[in-house]
């Protein structure tokens, strides 16, 4: 029976992630895209990263608190909590301030253009925001169902 619950659990992990890195992919879509059009209206780059971002991060509050994290059954009534959102808006603002500091240092310090300096700060800041997400913002106290 053990061994059964760890097959089990082992797969309520894998479709998470996955379903986790769809979501990410759509976000990051997302955020490029309003980047890159920022910037081709002649935004200022951080500023245009801070607008970004936040689209980004909204998508990805909603998404992965109702389809990634949600309760079985429960996931399409699952409601936005609030010790939750504001783990969320912490953690995704340290990820921020590190996307701005390493944006600031690749274009300014290391002389690298905007679009694809942010391309390496998103490949960087990925696997930060899984683990975050995983271990502190969605933690819940209650037992999740397939």
């Amino acid at each position: 029976m053990k061994k059964n619950m760890s097959r089990s659990h082992w797969k309520m992990v894998a479709a998470q992630f996955i379903k986790f890195n769809l979501i990410g992919l759509l976000n990051t879509a997302i955020d490029f895209l309003i980047f890159t059009l920022l910037i081709w209206f002649g935004t200022y780059y951080l500023l245009a990263q801070l607008l970004a971002y936040s689209a980004g991060m909204i998508n990805s509050l909603v998404l992965n608190n109702r389809y990634t994290f949600g309760k079985g059954e429960a996931a399409s009534k699952h409601s936005l909590d609030l010790k939750m959102s504001g783990r969320f808006l912490v953690w995704n603002s340290i990820l921020l301030g590190i996307s701005l500091l390493l944006l600031a240092t690749l274009t300014n310090w290391w002389g690298m253009e905007a679009v694809l300096a942010k391309a390496l700060v998103t490949v960087t800041t990925v696997g930060l925001n899984f683990y975050g997400s995983k271990k502190w913002v969605f933690v819940s106290k209650e037992p999740q169902v397939e």
